[in-house]
């Protein structure tokens, strides 16, 4: 049996919203028999959520508050507070109330009957077909038919794991973190827990359109090399087509009927723009990838903490060091 649980939240301008969450929480593992470690880590909040932990973490020994220094999404954060969670067992959720803390006694029991991973999954029928869930399961779709790593679809970043799952994915030191797919890359035992996720208990969701499209760019051109291959085979089709080309041309001079030709210039014209078409998006693919390496090799920290607040730490003023500043949040 586990005996020290971590817990890490990731909050982003969760003003009002954190404080009633923690007392969610603390209604649910005050009665479970294990001792906890909670990990805030707040994404460079621009509102009151700052104040908010400081007063969370003032009333409760149990919790440490990373402040990082910026805003650097939510899969920075997360990979922050992993580097930094204690415990047999880590258990990540977010701050807004759509990860339900009462499932956290049944994530703990699927752990000790030997599972590495508790995966959980949302339910999203009930809330219909919205933009972003249509969205979501077309990126599933997606993800899973260019990717040789499976990821679930409806897959959330609210997932228990054993020590040595933690340890294996905070040794991981890329730049651009997918951590749904990097979870199961790591292939240790997994079990998926459905859950129907509730209203926030306050705000709107912080993933705007252009960070969901970030995230999916960086679990496609992390995990697969597909967009090459597409752009492989396309001209692999166009030389075909200008192989069946040279043909026909050909066959009207071996049969004399070479007069018999007109003049091709728009034809040609369409043909110019869509291999020219192609070649763009290939190049556009490489350049993708060229990014991405670029990135990787200047070997930037993946966050930043600007300062740690500890539990129980009222009126001290909280610690400047920074353990935790490099690429995969090792400390």
């Amino acid at each position: 049996m586990p005996k020290t649980i971590g817990l890490v939240i990731p909050v982003y301008n969760e003003a009002g919203v954190v404080e009633q969450f923690h007392a969610q929480l603390r209604q649910v593992i005050d009665a479970l028999p294990h001792e906890f470690c909670i990990v805030y880590v707040n994404d460079g909040s621009a509102d009151e959520t700052s104040q908010d932990l400081a007063r969370i973490a003032a009333a409760d020994p149990r919790v440490t508050v990373l402040e990082l220094s910026r805003n650097f999404g939510h899969q920075a954060a997360l990979s922050a507070g992993l580097a930094r969670a204690g415990g047999d067992v880590v258990v990540s959720l977010d701050g807004d109330g759509q990860h339900p803390p009462a499932l956290i006694p049944e994530m703990l029991r699927l752990v000790e009957q030997g599972y590495d991973i508790v995966q959980t999954q949302r339910l999203d029928d009930a809330q219909g077909a919205s933009f972003k869930n249509i969205t979501s399961r077309g990126f599933y779709w997606l993800i899973n038919r260019m990717s040789g790593t499976p990821v679930q679809p409806g897959a959330a970043d609210f997932r228990a794991m054993s020590r040595r799952a933690v340890d294996a994915l905070v040794s991981m030191p890329e730049y651009h973190r997918f951590l749904r797919g990097m979870v199961s890359w790591i292939g240790f035992p997994t079990v998926i827990l459905p859950y129907q996720p509730p209203e926030r208990l306050g705000g709107s969701s912080k993933y705007s359109l252009k960070k969901m499209l970030r995230l999916a760019g960086d679990a496609v051109f992390s995990f697969s090399l597909m967009p090459l291959y597409l752009g492989i085979s396309l001209g692999g089709l166009f030389l075909l087509l200008a192989v069946l080309e040279v043909i026909y041309v050909l066959s009207f001079w071996v049969t004399g009927r070479q007069s018999t030709l007109e003049p091709g210039w728009s034809s040609l014209m369409f043909v110019l723009l869509i291999v020219g078409g192609v070649i763009m998006i290939l190049l556009g693919f490489i350049g993708m990838y060229i990014g991405y390496i670029f990135q990787e090799v200047k070997r930037r920290p993946v966050f930043i903490v600007r300062r740690e607040v500890r539990g129980g730490e009222a009126g001290k003023q909280p610690s400047d060091r920074n353990p935790h500043q490099d690429r995969g949040g090792q400390p």
